[in-house]
């Protein structure tokens, strides 16, 4: 006698499962979160690395260069390979360069050291994700993905507390040391409970595609910092931008005529998959922009220490671990559609709080927007991860994290580029008439950011107050510019969530009792191995 029709086709383990790929991920998360504290005291000559503004803004982007350009790449690899593999794989990579990054020397060295941590977090984040789609029955899957995306907020949560701590009692590379006793559980537990998954038709390997689409996503990646450093009117800056433009098309055409594309970009005709990309591009534009130039206002403008300003922070770690886990009940009671764009909606709103932001705000206000935006972003998130995910079978589960993370990633390096250049800007503008009478050798430090002007007016003495109060100014004024882009970049989400996100959540049949019973068993069988 067949399954009835309601049989769980999940593995018997899958919330155990969960557990352990959940400690994956918060490693993710936890090390650019702490990095984000920690950039003041490596940019300190004495205490730190002394980092100059550049060293640190190449210190995050080296990280998301690599990570971005790789992500898709072992997304492939994994449904190919095997996704347990390969998440072991990342995990062990990124202990390493964790210990390097928290032993070097040098900005170069850190540079390198994170660019391979990259490598190693590309590997990691759309293993978890892929391994989730198979052991859990796809009527489960929803609420699995909203506590994987909620767990994000843990991430951010501990990070900026625990690198605070860290770095009041130890120096600047024990942040990034923090990462080793999480990887060596982690690595354990992988080995011991995750089951391995693959596709079990892959075809032949789609060379052509992987090569296209590594060197189209880190060429624009590329393009996407070098504009936010140098300006995108600089030919180094948009001619990279059309290269990256040229080779994703060429991967397009490639993957049409292919009878195994490693993507198939017939897709994005598909509403609830591009509508899904779309989302999670805006909102991570809209909110990582934002937060980038926040960590500096908490730090220099408002004086705040590294731990203070994680703990100012939590109030958006603790939104996610809220909303993202209650995202699915919210879906399934009032569609995708009402919820991502109130979301979008919520991160919006929260934005144009920012706009109003200066240097006496209750500090308390800055909390409640950061909740807002927490909110907001674990109510886009979980719908739009799962719509994506459930367009593609489950065979295809590491591609369909792979996009998804990518164009997260793409999202949130052009808000720190675009909206970082609109600071730049904006900054420089309001400074030069503050610089006239400063030394030829500082003024262009003074001129560059708001960490600059604090450096030389430290060695200025008394005579530094007036610049620091212009820097303050300056600093404020090319916030409320950078958080208006962000706002259009927030109502262009509501639209586009509005226009193609679906209004009902797909439907979720039980498998035929025949394949639930054979998955079922197969399932077990790899339990008991």
């Amino acid at each position: 006698m067949g399954a009835p029709p309601t049989t769980n086709t999940g593995h018997p383990r899958r919330w155990t499962i969960l557990a352990v790929l959940i400690v994956s991920l918060v490693v993710v998360v936890l090390d650019n979160t702490v990095l984000n504290v920690a950039l003041r005291v490596i940019s300190d000559p004495h205490h730190g690395l002394g980092a100059s503004q550049s060293d640190l803004e190449w210190a995050i982007n080296s990280y998301t260069l690599v990570f971005a350009g790789l992500l898709f790449t072992w997304g492939v690899l994994g449904d190919r390979f095997g996704r347990r593999k390969i998440l072991l794989l990342g995990m062990v990579l990124f202990g390493l360069s964790s210990l390097a990054s928290a032993y070097a020397q040098s900005p170069g060295q850190l540079i390198i050291a994170r660019s391979l941590m990259g490598i190693g977090g590309a590997a990691i984040l759309p293993a978890t994700l892929s391994i989730i789609s198979n052991v859990f029955d796809p009527r489960e899957r929803a609420r699995a993905i909203g506590i994987w995306a909620g767990s994000v907020g843990l991430g951010v949560a501990i990070g900026p507390v625990l690198g605070g701590v860290l770095l009041e009692h130890f120096w600047w590379g024990s942040v990034f040391l923090i990462n080793v006793p999480i990887l060596v559980f982690g690595i354990i537990a992988v080995t011991m409970l995750v089951p391995e998954s693959r596709n079990p038709q892959p075809g032949r390997i789609d060379v052509a595609g992987v090569l296209l689409s590594i060197v189209g996503l880190v060429l624009l990646v590329y393009g996407i910092i070098n504009g936010g450093d140098h300006g995108f009117q600089h030919p180094q800056a948009w001619g990279t931008l059309l290269g990256a433009a040229a080779v994703l098309v060429a991967f397009v055409l490639v993957e049409r005529r292919l009878t195994f594309p490693s993507l198939d970009v017939k897709l994005f005709s598909n509403p609830r998959f591009s509508g899904a990309v779309a989302s999670v591009g805006l909102v991570f534009f809209a909110g990582m922009g934002t937060l980038f130039f926040i960590a500096f206002y908490l730090q220099l403008v408002r004086g705040y220490s590294p731990l203070e300003t994680g703990v100012l922070m939590t109030p958006f770690a603790a939104a996610q671990l809220v909303f993202a886990p209650r995202s699915a009940a919210l879906v399934r009671r009032y569609g995708p559609k009402a919820v991502g764009a109130g979301g979008m909606a919520l991160v919006t709103v929260s934005l144009i709080g920012f706009v109003g932001v200066g240097q006496t705000t209750a500090i308390w206000l800055v909390g409640v927007l950061f909740f807002l935006e927490g909110a907001g972003m674990a109510l886009v998130m979980p719908p739009a991860t799962e719509s994506i995910m459930s367009t593609l079978p489950r065979e295809k589960a590491g591609v369909g994290s792979a996009v998804g993370n990518t164009i997260r990633q793409v999202g949130g390096a052009l808000g720190v580029a675009i909206l970082g250049s609109i600071l730049s800007a904006v900054y420089r503008g309001r400074m030069d008439g503050h610089l006239a009478g400063l030394p030829a050798g500082v003024r262009e430090t003074a001129r560059e950011s708001v960490s600059g002007t604090y450096a030389v007016a430290g060695q200025l003495g008394p005579q530094g107050r007036s610049l620091i109060s212009a820097g303050n100014d300056a600093f404020i004024a090319a916030m409320h510019w950078a958080a208006a882009g962000s706002v259009l970049v927030g109502l262009l989400g509501i639209v586009v969530v509005l226009g193609w996100v679906p209004r009902r959540a797909a439907t979720v049949h039980a498998p035929e009792p025949d394949a639930a019973e054979s998955l079922a068993e197969e399932q077990l069988e790899l339990a008991e191995a």
